[in-house]
């Protein structure tokens, strides 16, 4: 397997730094986060940042397609899992641990791009197929559809405690809120499984995420 050029190999790396740096700034700054704020954070020169990107949307844009990337490879590595239940858990959790739906600030601030679309096709169409495989197997609530679970990660995956702690430097407790947010992982998961008491009110309506992803020149 041929090596990465050191250039490319090195904007992989920034890359990775800046997704990490702009899910921690957006959850403290919203969609208003400066480009400043989280190049310094990911450790990376503005400089090079801005010939890399030409403007803060073009930046929010390459990160949203990498965060979706994401969820492509959790949705995958999930639907490896011989057992439906354990491949919807593989799911769910990397999901929530890797902060999906951090960049939910930035929708309907930015325009959606081709790329972008694609990816959240492809990753809506694998989630599908990990819903579908759980309910064949009677192992997931019938009540419960994609959509729910997709809410469900979003808002685990905004660990306000954790972050909180991370900011403060504080190890220790960073570390029990991860086990905190474990746990609450854990009974939602439970809260998944076939058996429980119907859901109260009705499905939401499939598009409810992508449609607040409608360009707002506005915000």
């Amino acid at each position: 397997m041929a090596r990465k050029a050191p250039r490319h190999a090195e904007a992989e790396r920034n890359d990775r730094a800046l997704l990490e740096a702009a899910k921690k700034v957006l959850a403290r700054d919203g969609a208003h986060a400066s480009v400043a704020a989280i190049a310094a954070r990911a450790g990376v020169g503005i400089a090079s940042l801005y010939r890399r990107y030409r403007t803060k949307e073009e930046l929010f844009q390459h990160l949203c397609a990498l965060s979706l990337g994401r969820w492509i490879e959790a949705a995958e590595r999930g639907l490896k899992h011989d057992d439906a239940w354990e491949g919807l858990v593989h799911y769910v959790t990397a999901t929530i641990e890797f902060g999906g739906g951090a960049l939910g600030p930035l929708a309907g601030t930015i325009s959606v791009t081709d790329e972008m679309a694609e990816k959240f096709t492809r990753s809506d169409q694998l989630m599908q197929a990990l819903v579908a495989r759980a309910h064949e197997a009677g192992v997931l609530r019938a009540d419960a559809m994609a959509v729910d679970i997709s809410l469900l990660i979003e808002q685990l995956g905004r660990s306000s405690l954790v972050e909180h702690f991370e900011e403060r430097g504080s190890e220790d407790l960073a570390v029990e809120a991860v086990n905190a947010r474990n746990r609450t992982i854990a009974i939602a998961l439970d809260g998944l499984r076939a058996g429980h008491p119907p859901l109260p009110g009705r499905v939401p309506d499939a598009d409810l995420l992508a449609e607040r992803w409608e360009h707002d020149p506005g915000r």
